[in-house]
């Protein structure tokens, strides 16, 4: 039964003006493995990368159960496995890294390189789930963690103090209490938004909705507050990416 599917890259040397090739596809059941690299003269890999930054043998991949490891054979290079699915999300395999576990569906695996990108796709779409409904029936009911309403006006604050990082993980800014008026106010339901209402929402998410805790050793402040805020939300996907449509159009200055 194939669980991993591995999308080879383009083989070297196709024109930019060359139609677009089919995907050429590796795949591989539990417990099979596959090599990517340079390759020998003669001795082609698996998974070929055609790169002069690229080890002859950079590494392998093993497809287990529902999920696939990355082994790095580089002394030097680390590689980066992106989660196609998610807004920035990645892992990253250091150097010498032998069988590490990547539990994302859908992959990308980025490798240094002297020229062009060198990457090749991983799908692992066997993931299992446990059926819903399989708390006990008797007992106390299970409480909600973090609940939160869409539909509510705080959630579009917390939204709007996610979304640089939603769309960019590389984005370190958390906006501003001013930044976040500014972004909220062309929606109809926050025309009157203010300063002061913004902080009460940032104020109700932190000691109510999710009910977190003062971190001595953290970042202190407002500014501090609203990292913490997003870091938490970003971390149990309280908002995601397709939440972004309920913001104003961004305006590309």
């Amino acid at each position: 039964m194939t669980t991993v599917t591995v999308q080879l890259p383009e083989p070297a040397g196709r024109r930019p003006d060359d139609p677009p090739p089919k995907p050429r596809l590796l795949h591989m059941s539990p417990g099979q493995s596959a090599e990517f690299g340079r390759g020998a003269p003669g001795a082609p890999l698996p998974i070929p990368l055609h790169d002069p930054g690229v080890s002859r043998c950079a590494g392998q991949i093993t497809a287990v159960e529902d999920y696939w490891r990355l082994s790095n054979y580089s002394s030097v290079a680390t590689y980066v496995v992106e989660n196609l699915e998610g807004a920035g999300e990645h892992i990253k395999v250091a150097p010498g890294r032998i069988g590490a576990p990547v539990p994302f569906e859908l992959s990308r695996v980025v490798l240094p390189s002297v020229g062009d990108p060198v990457e090749f796709k991983v799908f692992a779409p066997q993931h299992a789930y446990a059926d819903p409904g399989c708390d006990p029936a008797s007992g106390e009911p299970t409480a909600t963690p973090f609940s939160l309403n869409p539909t509510a006006k705080y959630f579009l604050v917390l939204l709007a103090l996610c979304e640089p990082r939603l769309r960019s993980a590389s984005s370190a800014a958390v906006p501003g209490v001013g930044g976040v008026v500014e972004r909220l106010r062309p929606l109809p339901s926050c025309h009157d938004l203010t300063r002061s209402a913004v902080n009460y929402h940032i104020d109700y998410l932190v000691t109510t909705k999710l009910r977190m805790r003062e971190e001595r050793d953290g970042p202190s402040g407002d500014g501090g507050k609203r990292e913490r805020l997003v870091s938490l939300a970003l971390r149990f996907d309280l908002v995601r990416e397709e939440h972004l449509s309920m913001l104003p159009p961004l305006v590309r200055h």
